[in-house]
This record gives C-alpha cells, structure tokens and sequence, in this order.
C-alpha cells in the first residue's frame, strides 16, 4: 500500500516523499520580480523541513500578468541568476524544487505595470477594472512567454515547472465559462476552452525538452453560477494526460466564488480545521485519468495524508498554509510526532505580506509577544 513517506519520482524528479509545498504569494520578491535573500531563506527552511518537492510562488512570465506586488518574476534572462542562486540553497537542503509559471491574466495588476489587463474576453469584472479581450497573436505570444520562462527555470536548476491554471488566473480564465465567452477556437466547447494549455505545453516542450517534468495546476470546479464544473474538470484532466503533463494539483475556487468554496463553507458549518476540500472530485479523476495527481486544500494530520495516499484518493498531498507556520512540519511527522499542523486556517498570514513584509504566521506572532511579555513581567523587566 502506498504511503506518504514513499520515494518516488516523476521523469527525472525523484522525491524523498510525497509531501508537496503548494504554491502561493510569499510576497518576498523586489518590485521587478527578482529573487530577495528573505525568499531565498524562506525556500531554504521548507527544504530543510523535509517536504518532498517545494513549488514556488507564482512566478509571472511577462509583466502585463503581474498580480500583486513584491511577485516572483521570470520573464527576463537577468532573473535568471538569482532564481540559480534559490535553487542552490534548495537542493543544498536536500529539497526539490519546481517554479509555478502564471500569468494574472484579467486579474493582472495594471497600477504594477502599467499595461493594459488582458484575458479570453474582454469585461469589466470589478469596478473600474477593465480586461481586453487577447487576440489569437496575444495568444501566441503569451504562449511563447510561458516556454520562455520554463526554458529560464531549467537553466536555473529547477527540477520542474507547474502551470498556474486554478483560482481564476488566466488559463483557468480560458478553462472556464464565467470568463471565456469566446467563439473561436479558443471558446464554447470544453475541449476549445482547454485549448489554451495545449498551446502551453508545446511551447513548454519546444525548450525543455520531452524529459523535463511539466506539472499543472487547475480548480476541481469554479464554485459558481457559470463556472467550471467537475465534469468539464474531467474532460480537461484527460486532454492534459493526452497533450503530455506530467501531473496535475487539484485545487477550487476563484476569487469571485465568495463563501461557495469549502475552504469557507465547511469551517463555516463544521467548526473544524481538517476538511479535505476536493476529496470527492479527486476520487472521480483517479477513476478516469491515469497521470500523478497532487491533491491540496484542508489536509492538517498525518492520518489524513495516509489515508488519502493509501485508498488511492490522490499521489501526493499538497499543503500551503500548514508550512507557513511550521516549515519543519513534515520532519516532525516523521520523527513521531503527529499532532495535527498548528496551522488554524485564519489567511492572517497574508496581511503582513501586504505590508511588504512578506507572508508569515501572525498567530504564532502574538503567541511569541505573549511569551515574551510574561517572561517580562515574571523576571521584573521594565519597558519603558
């Protein structure tokens, strides 16, 4: 039976484990995208704690797909050296280590870049924020931005890319109704609407080659009135298994979704911490689709992950927040300690990283000004 403790290898990455890091906004990035030594630590403490393959955040691959600030960037060779130098650290460690190329796509930040959001039709999806529609030569050209970056993520020593296509960033724009209300090729049909990431990994192949791994990232459903269902899910799984990924991460939601998605919904109704938020839809792809699947969303115990691997319900299991709190958590798993991640599932650790001091665990934070307070007060200490 399978175990999450197993070695195991995707092409040429092998994995001590099938403890995966997922990707998100660290905010640790310079206000051009260049890799910090803030980022460089933060990466480094994941690899020393034991998980199996680190995904970094989302890395835009030309500046009008920029999200947030102080992002991850890889849309120019002069990042290059930098994202070397991350890599170094991490396989240093002992860890593994792939880039998530993205591309915000009608959610790209225009007060960042200075350009024009685009998407796969135009609208106004918040007030005073307009999205033009991308031309098929738009298309191609963001296409060939993408091999672009995943040829600069393999110069730098990166043992794999994965494609941001979840959470309504712009292939998940593509993949789903709410925003894709094309006519071309590119619209209408589930099989056109996925067009786009076949687009993705023939520019991907065209420069890495066949033998480097090629992960993707996408929803198990929008959770919206006109989104992406789990059925068109489906079909899309298995047009990505056609089209040569090596894997996919199951993920939900958009920012539109509102309390629709489970990570709202089921804390919200159950009180509890450990949901496993896309657990039915992961079930339905490994009945039909036969590529790795890493499966993220409400994991917190060391007996979920068992279960989830040993019934066969995803390859590896994915956590985010967990490992903001405790990056060393895997390695205390494996010692023998399994009480559940610390992590309360709060998002408070977003909030200094929009203060640009990058994300962290701010509930840890007030437990350590706690602790210092009463040591304080209990040896007479005076802060005046």
């Amino acid at each position: 039976m399978a175990h999450p403790f197993d070695e195991t290898a995707i092409k040429t990455m092998k994995l001590a484990n099938r403890f995966v890091r997922s990707a998100t906004w660290e905010g640790l990035g310079t206000t051009d995208g260049f890799v910090t030594p803030a980022l460089i630590d933060t990466m480094s403490r994941l690899a020393a704690g034991g998980i199996g393959l680190a995904i970094t955040g989302h890395a835009y691959v030309s500046q009008e797909g920029q999200a947030t600030p102080w992002q991850l960037g890889v849309y120019t060779d002069e990042q290059v050296a930098g994202l070397t130098e991350l890599v170094d650290v991490v396989h240093d460690r002992g860890g593994m280590i792939a880039m998530q190329l993205a591309h915000a796509g009608a959610r790209a930040a225009r007060a960042l870049s200075g350009l024009e959001p685009i998407g796969p039709s135009p609208a106004e999806y918040e007030p005073g924020k307009l999205c033009g529609e991308m031309t098929e030569r738009d298309i191609r050209r963001v296409s060939a931005a993408f091999g672009k970056a995943a040829a600069r993520a393999k110069r730098a020593g990166f043992d794999a890319v994965q494609i941001h296509g979840a959470h309504g960033y712009l292939v998940s724009q593509f993949f789903s109704p709410f925003f894709n209300k094309r006519t071309d090729q590119y619209g209408g049909s589930v099989e056109n609407r996925a067009r786009i990431a076949e687009d993705l990994i023939r520019a991907i192949r065209a420069t890495v080659g066949s033998e480097f791994p090629v992960l993707i990232k996408i929803n198990s459903e929008d959770f919206l009135p006109v989104g992406l269902t789990v059925e068109e899910m489906l079909a899309i799984a298995l047009l990505l298994e056609k089209w040569g990924y090596d894997g996919v991460e199951m993920s939900g939601g958009t920012f539109f979704s509102g309390d629709r998605v489970p990570s709202r919904m089921m804390k919200r109704n159950t009180g509890k911490t450990e949901d496993v938020y896309y657990e039915s839809a992961a079930r339905l792809f490994k009945e039909r689709v036969r590529i790795p699947l890493i499966l993220v969303g409400g994991i917190r115990t060391a007996e979920t992950a068992e279960r989830l691997v040993g019934e066969g319900v995803a390859d590896y299991i994915a956590m985010c927040r967990p490992f903001i709190r405790e990056p060393a958590l895997i390695n205390r798993w494996r010692s023998g300690d399994r009480a559940p991640a610390a992590c309360i599932s709060d998002n408070g650790c977003f909030k200094p990283g929009f203060r640009g001091n990058g994300i962290s665990c701010v509930v840890e934070a007030r437990s350590e000004r706690r602790t210092a307070s009463r040591k304080a007060g209990s040896s007479g200490t005076r802060n005046d």
